[in-house]
C-alpha cells in the first residue's frame, strides 16, 4: 500500500470510528494505594513496591550480561524465592531476604507473614477474570529423597505446590518429565527449559506464569505495514509496524530523555513502554528505573488522542538466574554453606540452578507469554505522533496491587 493509500484508508477509518478524533488534554487522577498505607506497615502494596525493586535490580543484571533483547518474569521469580524463604534458615534467609529487598520492609518482626502475603498476591491476581493470568509451582523430587512435613504443607498452603516424584539417576528420563509437565502448564509456551541435571540432583523446584493479554483497545490489522526500526546509527531492520490513533496516556522525561506510554491491556494490567529519544540510549534509563520512578511516571501522565505507531515483536529469552542472584548476594543458596534445614534433615543440600526462560508476542490484538493540569488541544490541530522505531524498554505491570509481570527490552524486533 502506498504511503497516500495508507494515509486515505486511516483517514476514513477516523471518520467512520471516531466523531471526534481531536480533544483535550484529560485531567488524570492517580489512585496512590502506597501514600494510603502510610505509616508503612507489613502489607501486601508494601511487599509489592520493594519487590518491584528487586525485578529491576534483576533485570539490571541481566541487562548488564545481554546487550540484545531481554525478557522474564519477575514475578515468577519472586515466588520462587518465597518458596526459599520456606526452605532456608540463618544466613541463607538472610541472604534470600536482603537480595529480594523485602529487608526494607517494615514490622520485620513479622516476617513469618511474608508467605501469606505471596498467597493474598497471588489469589488477588489471577482471580481477576478479565486478566488471563495463571500462575503455579511444582517441585520433582528425587525418589526416597525425605521432605520435612511441615515444607511440604506450607507450600501447598501458600503456592498450591504440586509435587512429583522422579528419579534423577536416570536424567534424561527426568528431563524429558519435567520439561513435558512445564510444556503442559504453560500451554505449550515454554516446551522445554532443562536441557541437563545433574543426576545427584534431589529436588527441583518450577514456578510458571502464563499471561494473555488482550489490549484494551486493539490495534488494527490493515493499517500494520513493514517500516524501518533504527536499532544504533549504523543498522537498520524492517518491521511490521502496527498502527492506532486513541486516547493514549503518556509523558516525557526530560531527565531520562525518555518517551512513556502507557498501553492498557483488558482488565487491570497495563504495558508500559519508555523509549529514549535519542538511538541507543537506553543505558541510562536502565540504571535509574525504580518502584518510585515508575510510580512518578505514572502520576504525571496525561490522555491525549494520538497516533501511535509500535512494532509487533516476539521474545523467547533463558537466563541462568542463579549467576544473577549471587550478583544480589544471594550466595549461600548455591554453596555448600546452604542452610535449607527446614527443607530436609539431610545435610549438604544445595541449590544448583536457577533457570528461567520467558515468551512474549505482540501483536494487534494483545499480548500473549507470559493528572498534572493541561492546556487544549486546537481543535483543527493534528494529533501527536508516537513512533516506536528504535530499541526500548517495557514494563507489563497489574495495576491494581502494583505487581511487576513481566518486563524487557527490544534492541532488534526481528530477533527472538
Amino acid at each position: 500500500m502506498s504511503l497516500g493509500n495508507q494515509k486515505k484508508h486511516k483517514e476514513e477509518y477516523f471518520s467512520q470510528n471516531n466523531k471526534n478524533p481531536y480533544g483535550t488534554i484529560e485531567h488524570r487522577s492517580t489512585a496512590e494505594p502506597f501514600e494510603e498505607q502510610a505509616p508503612l506497615e507489613f502489607t501486601l502494596y508494601n511487599l509489592t513496591e520493594k519487590n518491584m525493586n528487586f525485578g529491576f535490580n534483576l533485570y539490571r543484571k541481566i541487562a548488564l550480561k545481554h546487550d540484545n533483547n531481554v525478557f522474564f518474569s519477575p514475578l515468577s521469580m519472586s515466588f520462587l524465592m518465597a518458596v526459599f524463604m520456606l526452605a532456608a534458615k540463618g544466613e541463607t534467609y538472610r541472604q534470600i531476604i536482603q537480595g529480594t529487598n523485602l529487608h526494607l520492609l517494615q514490622g520485620k518482626e513479622n516476617f513469618h507473614q511474608l508467605p501469606a502475603l505471596f498467597k493474598q498476591l497471588k489469589d488477588n491476581i489471577t482471580e481477576n477474570e478479565e486478566l488471563v493470568l495463571q500462575q503455579g509451582s511444582i517441585s520433582f523430587v528425587q525418589r526416597n529423597f525425605r521432605l520435612k512435613e511441615p515444607f511440604v504443607n506450607l507450600s501447598k498452603q501458600f503456592f498450591d505446590m504440586e509435587f512429583l516424584s522422579v528419579d534423577f539417576h536416570n536424567s534424561t528420563h527426568a528431563k524429558n518429565v519435567i520439561n513435558q509437565n512445564i510444556k503442559k502448564k504453560t500451554k505449550g509456551k515454554i516446551p522445554k527449559l532443562f536441557e541437563e541435571f545433574d543426576q545427584h540432583a534431589k529436588l527441583v523446584l518450577v514456578n510458571y506464569v502464563l499471561f494473555k493479554g488482550k489490549w484494551l483497545h486493539p490495534f488494527n490489522a490493515r493499517f500494520t505495514e513493514l517500516e524501518t526500526f533504527h536499532i544504533d546509527k549504523f543498522r537498520n531492520v524492517q518491521v511490521p509496524m502496527m498502527f492506532k490513533s486513541d486516547k493514549v496516556a503518556s509523558t516525557l522525561d526530560k531527565n531520562l530523555g525518555c518517551i512513556v506510554l502507557k498501553l492498557p491491556f483488558s482488565g487491570s494490567a497495563h504495558m508500559l513502554v519508555a523509549m529514549p529519544e535519542k538511538e541507543g540510549d537506553y543505558g541510562s534509563l536502565e540504571d535509574h528505573i525504580t518502584a518510585e520512578l515508575m510510580e512518578s511516571w505514572l502520576r504525571n501522565m496525561e490522555t491525549r488522542k494520538m497516533d501511535v505507531i509500535f512494532p509487533k515483536f516476539k521474545l523467547d529469552q533463558k537466563y541462568q538466574m542463579h549467576e544473577l542472584l549471587r550478583g544480589l548476594g544471594i550466595k549461600n543458596l548455591f554453596t555448600n554453606k546452604a542452610d535449607l534445614s527446614q527443607l530436609t534433615d539431610q545435610r549438604f543440600v544445595k541449590v544448583s540452578q536457577i533457570i528461567q526462560r520467558a515468551v512474549i508476542e505482540v501483536d494487534e490484538k494483545g499480548t500473549e507469554a507470559a493528572s498534572v493540569s493541561g492546556s487544549e488541544i486546537i481543535a483543527y490541530s493534528m494529533p501527536p505522533t508516537v513512533k516506536v522505531n528504535r530499541p526500548f524498554l517495557f514494563i507489563i505491570y497489574e495495576e491494581t496491587f502494583k505487581t511487576l509481570l513481566f518486563m524487557g527490552r527490544v534492541v532488534n524486533p526481528t530477533e527472538m
